[in-house]
């Protein structure tokens, strides 16, 4: 969060928060915390995280009731009870926001709720009114900063000052270009250096495309103008407190469009900012949650190679068997064996019946290390195309039975608890005709509509030779027309690793000719026969983002 998103919250704030009582604390995850102001518009929930990817401020719907017993919510209910907001300060060009609580309108600051939103070096603070450290989200030992140790009961210092200019409404087009080109750097670059307040998100709404990598010495007299425009409207902005909320690719910016969309209580910038960080902020969530749970199947698919490689070795070695029997037989060939010659002969006979015994095993541990492999390939497949963070606990949770051992899972898992009572839900849709058509997302979901939803005369739909998804058309409801098939071909081809492709083999077969293979994981089937039709993954996607094929 910028500067200048910071101001557009806080002047959002001053207009409807200003005075306000607190009611409420509570710390909803370890680097953020929640608290409830009533007044008398009604109540309003603020967010203040101290998060060092996504440090921020704003407004948020009323939240569920959650964190009230950690220590920092603690210490809020009780510091802050009975106070009431009366001043929302922010100093200077600095990312930080200083909330003043009082007994009522007019008397001195009691509290003090500071939050300051820099990056890794983002914190919270509860101060008394001799401005003296109560509580604080995390404590800053001399070990971790020399310039600005702090902990409880120390006096609180504001943060380092900035370096560079502030910026002014003031100062001149000749002044503001001299101190932008007095070194030879990108123009990224010199507005961050020479000005305070001026963030990568803001230099690049100020400055054209392509604008930020070029030097300074490099821009004419048109460019220069055009710059100037753009950062005088940009002050005349935070100046007259004229801001406004627009969607950018990839972001978001709170000036240059005054009046954006309204809300009811006033709020509206902050309506959008807590949209835009909780989207935000979930992505970030799956991706980590993805990249957690592909480490570890990947470890597991290291494993079960090595594994598979041991018994291919070792079957390999049973053709021995032959050699250690001609070996036994020369030994016992002679006129007269000596004794050692007969037990050395015992030892061969042994050995290779052991070897002879041992290939039936071997070759069943085999093929069971090559199921577990074509499994965890499926799940890779899944895990790749999941796109919510049930999808991916789904897949974490199967594991176990996935490879018939306890691989993944803890004891007492809610996730898991909650996911076996519901039930798979594999997605639905309709065919063009409108018949109905699932598809699994897993393994478990695969096995639920192959062989639990299924009815004689449903259509089995699979990528052919490649790990994806099942897909069920439902032509047990209704005739199946062409259109229908390739719909369902298009979807089997869309939820498979060939779905970069332009074109998939499909495999369809009638439901009642699958067959489970015995030991196998869950949603493993075999078939006999069956037909090739030919998916289209991107008439697929197509299908999928009208919302019905």
């Amino acid at each position: 969060m910028d500067l200048t998103s910071l101001r557009a919250v806080l002047w959002e704030w001053r207009a409807v928060l200003l005075p306000s009582r607190f009611e409420k604390a509570q710390q909803d995850t370890g680097q953020s915390i929640q608290i409830g102001l009533r007044h008398l518009q009604g109540m309003n929930w603020l967010e203040l995280s101290w998060q060092a990817e996504a440090a921020r401020v704003h407004t948020i719907d009323t939240p569920p009731r959650q964190g009230e017993g950690s220590t920092l919510a603690q210490q809020l209910q009780h510091a802050l009870r009975g106070l009431a907001l009366i001043r929302i300060d922010q100093p200077g060009w600095e990312r930080v926001v200083e909330l003043g609580f009082a007994r009522r309108p007019g008397e001195p600051v009691q509290r003090w709720l500071v939050a300051e939103l820099m990056g890794r070096h983002s914190n919270l603070f509860l101060l008394d009114e001799d401005r003296q450290v109560v509580a604080l989200a995390r404590q800053v030992k001399a070990s971790q900063s020399r310039l600005r140790p702090i902990g409880t009961g120390d006096p609180y210092q504001s943060p380092p000052p900035l370096s560079g200019e502030p910026p002014s409404l003031e100062e001149g087009f000749a002044s503001w270009q001299r101190r932008l080109t007095l070194l030879p750097l990108p123009l990224g670059q010199a507005l961050r250096d020479a000005y305070q307040g001026i963030s990568p998100a803001l230099a690049a709404q100020l400055a054209p495309q392509g604008w930020l990598e070029r030097k300074v010495d490099s821009l004419d007299a048109a460019q220069w103008t055009q710059l100037w425009e753009r950062w005088r409207t940009w002050l005349e902005t935070l100046a007259g407190d004229r801001f406004g909320w627009r969607t950018l690719d990839g972001g978001y910016a709170c000036w240059g469009q005054e009046g954006g969309a309204g809300s009811a209580d006033g709020l509206a910038i902050n309506r959008a900012l807590a949209a835009y960080y909780r989207d935000h902020l979930a992505r970030q969530q799956l991706q980590q949650q993805r990249q957690h749970i592909r480490q570890h199947l990947e470890r597991l698919r290291q494993r079960e190679s090595g594994q598979l490689r041991e018994q291919q070795a070792l079957l390999a070695a049973v053709p021995g068997a032959e050699e250690l029997q001609r070996r036994a037989d020369a030994l016992l060939s002679q006129r007269q064996p000596e004794r050692s010659c007969i037990e050395e002969a015992q030892k061969l006979y042994r050995k290779a019946r052991k070897l002879r015994r041992s290939a039936a095993a071997i070759t069943a541990r085999i093929e069971l290390h090559q199921r577990h492999l074509a499994a965890l390939a499926d799940s890779l497949t899944y895990l790749e195309q999941a796109e919510t963070l049930d999808g991916l606990r789904a897949i974490e949770e199967e594991l176990d039975a996935l490879l018939g051992r306890s691989v993944c899972s803890r004891p007492g898992r809610r996730g898991q608890t909650r996911a076996k009572a519901e039930g798979p839900r594999p997605l639905e849709l309709r065919s063009a005709s409108g018949i109905p058509v699932q598809v699994g997302r897993n393994h478990r979901q695969n096995e639920w509509i192959a062989f639990r939803q299924a009815r004689r005369g449903d259509l089995w739909f699979h990528a052919q030779e490649l790990p994806g998804s099942h897909v069920v058309l439902k032509s047990s409801e209704a005739p199946a027309m062409d259109s229908d098939l390739q719909c369902a071909a298009d979807l089997a081809a869309h939820f498979s690793r060939g779905r970069a492709n332009g074109r998939v083999p499909v495999v369809m077969v009638p439901v009642e000719e699958l067959q489970r293979i015995p030991g196998a994981a869950p949603g493993t089937v075999r078939h006999r026969g069956g037909e090739v039709i030919w998916g289209e993954p991107e008439r697929a996607l197509n299908l999928l983002a009208a919302g019905q094929p």
